[in-house]
């Protein structure tokens, strides 16, 4: 990858604090992220977008990123390889970093399966001091296969596609689903 050497950081003049005055805050919070990873099928995405609707219904400003919509736009260019999977998260961590730092809840809802890249992901918020809650969503198999819209496990038994998730990782929160409206 050619990096820039031409650019410098420019500060903003708006605070943190001033911009959550603006914004709006419950008990002096100031934005933060959730990161859901899990399988394929696992309701990372309805979680997503249920949780958002709560807290924007209770004036809590929100945004939930989502795996699929992100790569119909700004990251439309990347593909699975290795690399282009580690620099979609890259760049999914630097877009919830920034959308924290405007005081608001990004939700993500990315498989994510490498601990590398979600443990980047905390370390991007760290440095801004920024909340950063990273929460399994653990499914059984046979429950994100029959929920395989996209034929992802059919296409991994047959070879076409490999990896598993690499067992559930060090995270802040396990959530099981079972069985629900959306099975």
């Amino acid at each position: 990858m050619n990096r820039s050497t031409n650019v410098v950081y420019q500060a903003h003049h708006v605070s943190r604090n001033k911009r959550g005055q603006v914004v709006g805050t419950r008990a002096g919070f100031r934005g933060c992220t959730i990161w859901l990873t899990g399988l394929s099928g696992a309701g990372k995405t309805t979680i997503s977008f249920a949780l958002e609707e709560y807290l924007v219904a209770n004036a809590i400003p929100c945004y939930s990123l989502d795996g699929d919509n992100i790569r119909h736009g700004l990251n439309k260019n990347l593909g699975f390889s290795s690399s282009d999977r580690e620099e979609n998260i890259r760049r999914v961590a630097e877009v919830s970093r920034l959308f924290a730092e405007a005081g608001l809840v990004c939700i993500t809802s990315f498989i994510s399966p490498f601990t590398k890249d979600r443990d980047e992901a905390r370390k991007i918020h760290a440095s801004a001091g920024l909340p950063f809650f990273e929460i399994f969503v653990h499914a059984p198999l046979e429950v994100c296969e029959r929920r395989d819209v996209k034929g992802l496990y059919k296409k991994a038994r047959s070879g076409e596609i490999k990896g598993p998730y690499p067992g559930p990782p060090r995270s802040h929160t396990l959530v099981f689903v079972y069985s629900c409206c959306w099975c």
